[in-house]
């Protein structure tokens, strides 16, 4: 019952009904994490959606996977995530790599992982459920991308600024 409870919390899953939010409970598996452990690695094939049940996880990027070579930076971490939130949504559209690395921040890191394959079977079983997962998907990437966005303006107008 908890994992309803949480899973009723979770922005892509606002609207669902209660016997959907029981057969997405029932794709979903259990993953422990320590603090430091990689969840995913940036660059690699994205195959499944993780919502937080414990702990924090942190968003991070390395600014030398772009291969220019001209410096070498440190990894970024620009997002920290808490229970209830979710990431490798993006994995859920299209298959593509992996746009980030999530770590574990700390000790006791729980999440619920649902494959790709298994939420696509169960969008085609029930196309509502599908057109209302998508949907919600499409608005929690829209935000995100609107966040970064903003992000990212901030730092052009920050290294734009007359230097003294």
């Amino acid at each position: 019952m908890q994992l309803l409870s949480i899973l009723r919390q979770v922005d892509i899953f606002y609207g669902v009904s209660q016997e959907n939010l029981e057969k997405i409970a029932g794709i979903c598996h259990n993953e422990t994490y320590k603090k430091g452990d990689i969840i995913v690695k940036e660059n690699t094939p994205s195959n499944e959606l993780y919502i937080i049940i414990e702990g924090v996880v942190e968003i991070v990027i390395n600014p030398n996977m772009l291969g220019t070579g001209a410096t070498q930076a440190e990894p970024a971490i620009i997002a920290n995530l808490w229970p209830g939130q979710t990431f490798g949504e993006v994995g859920l559209v299209d298959r593509g790599m992996r746009s980030a690395s999530a770590r574990a921040a700390s000790d006791e890191t729980r999440l619920q992982a649902i494959r790709r394959e298994d939420l696509v079977q169960l969008c085609e079983s029930d196309t509502q459920l599908g057109y209302l997962l998508m949907r919600n998907i499409a608005s929690d990437l829209a935000f995100k991308i609107r966040n970064t966005d903003l992000m990212l303006r901030e730092r052009l107008v920050w290294e734009s600024r007359p230097k003294k």
